[in-house]
């Protein structure tokens, strides 16, 4: 089994930016497409890591926590991406395949912060395993600190 790292990261003051995309509550329609996006992006790490099940979601009522904290960005009626805000912490930033590479990232996790930071969070954290390291630089290029290394597993 391999080992697993991860970080820690917070967000500390103010973010200097002003949201240029508009993100809509998880639908229960957008089920499928969300499932395929969240699975897709994450399916390479977790079979690298060993992580099981590789594909994650395979049932909406797996999502039922997450939903009302759970943010898409829809274009045309398509999902392009999504970020989840649980209380002070963002989770489960994903970007669909075809458009990662064009800064819709950096948009959600953006969106995230301001998002938290209107319901009066003044630190934000989130957690990311070492092995991702794209998800690691865009974090710290936008203000994450890393706070905390631990192994996993």
């Amino acid at each position: 089994m391999k080992e697993i790292i991860a970080y820690e990261m917070s967000f500390k003051g103010a973010l200097k930016y002003k949201n240029d995309i508009n993100c809509i509550p998880f639908q229960e329609k957008y089920w499928n497409e969300y499932m395929k996006i969240y699975n897709e992006c994450f399916y390479e790490m977790r079979e690298d890591l060993e992580i099981e099940p590789i594909s994650f979601y395979s049932d909406y009522m797996q999502m039922k926590d997450k939903i009302a904290n759970t943010f898409l960005y829809v274009q045309n009626g398509e999902i392009m991406g999504a970020v989840s805000c649980c209380g002070n912490e963002i989770d489960d930033l994903i970007v669909k395949k075809p458009f990662q590479g064009q800064g819709i990232g950096e948009k959600l996790l953006l969106w995230g912060i301001n998002h938290i930071k209107e319901r009066g969070c003044e630190e934000i954290i989130l957690h990311v395993a070492e092995w991702n390291q794209n998800a690691v630089r865009l974090y710290l290029k936008n203000g994450f600190r890393i706070r905390k290394k631990e192994k996993v597993r």
